[in-house]
């Protein structure tokens, strides 16, 4: 069967049924995807839906809209110019969609690991988040990322953890008064990164005190590193503020590793969570036929009983 014939059929790749209706968007009238009405704010990432949209981040802003996502993420804002972040947050407003995080830029230096208490590598981070206030108000974002770095094999655990809560404190007091939150997120990219469990930065996030300091609770990460999804997910809830989403292994859509999306996604929408759910992951397929399947893929997790 032809990929147009079974995208008009109303049947979602995966075996989900779609009752939304079909839209055609602008580049190719002849291309239809479906548009969804998604309970949950699922924001993805520039890039993944270049084959229809274009490379052009207006054009994919709108082509996530009409297709049902209503947020965005985007890791490397700070990046770009004013001129373009205005442009996005613009974009943003006029389609109803919210942004979700970015990350801090720490001066371009990887290696600046606030674990190890040097006030050159404080002074890097204060100074990107000073820059990122004003991002946050061109784009209209609350949440930003923050990683501490990496960890220091000649440090106490417990003297690198007072640095890092030290340093994030003096974040805080930057964000307060803006109403905006930076997002701890534990990785587990390498075990040289300093924080990686949940329980953690749940820990920091008591210490520092401040509605300025939260979790982003990544599901891939933490899948890879602790387990119990649903378990530490109730466990840090108090201090969870933003969630991301990719399957293990591979990091790809829901649907296409061992996560239960579908069951994790109920638990955190009966929980109460509203705010965004982004989308950092790959697609497991490429071309126009991936960017529907990774649609679909949501469709389907997304199609839980509330």
């Amino acid at each position: 069967m032809k990929r147009r014939d079974f995208v008009k059929s109303g049947i979602a790749l995966g075996g989900a049924a779609v009752s939304s209706p079909i839209i055609s968007y602008g580049r190719n009238a002849a291309d239809p995807v479906e548009k969804h009405d998604f309970k949950l704010k699922y924001a993805p990432h520039f890039g993944m839906f270049e084959s229809h949209a274009g490379k052009d981040p207006i054009d994919q802003l709108n082509f996530m809209a009409d297709t049902g996502f209503m947020a965005l993420e985007d890791n490397g804002m700070m990046g770009r110019t004013p001129e373009m972040q205005s442009k996005i947050g613009d974009t943003l407003a006029k389609r109803g969609m919210e942004m979700g995080v970015f990350v801090i830029d720490k001066g371009g230096n990887s290696q600046n690991s606030l674990s190890e208490g040097k006030q050159e590598f404080i002074d890097i981070f204060l100074e990107g988040c000073k820059r990122a206030v004003e991002v946050a108000k061109r784009v209209n974002a609350k949440w930003m990322t923050v990683v501490p770095g990496n960890f220091q094999r000649n440090l106490p655990i417990g003297i690198q953890t007072a640095h890092v809560v030290e340093a994030l404190r003096k974040g805080a007091e930057i964000f307060e008064p803006h109403g905006l939150v930076m997002v701890l997120e534990p990785l587990s990219d390498t075990p040289d990164l300093f924080l990686r469990t949940s329980d953690q930065t749940y820990l920091i996030c008591k210490a520092v005190n401040s509605p300025s300091c939260k979790i982003l609770y990544d599901i891939y990460h933490m899948q890879k590193n602790e387990g119990h999804i649903i378990q530490n997910i109730d466990l840090t809830w108090d201090e969870i503020a933003y969630f991301q989403i990719g399957d293990n292994p591979g990091r790809k859509e829901p649907t296409t590793g061992e996560i239960n999306y579908k069951n994790v996604f109920k638990h955190i929408y009966d929980k109460g969570y509203r705010d965004i759910m982004g989308m950092e992951h790959g697609n497991s397929m490429p071309g126009k036929e991936g960017e529907v399947k990774l649609i679909n893929a949501y469709a389907e997790v997304d199609d839980f009983k509330v």
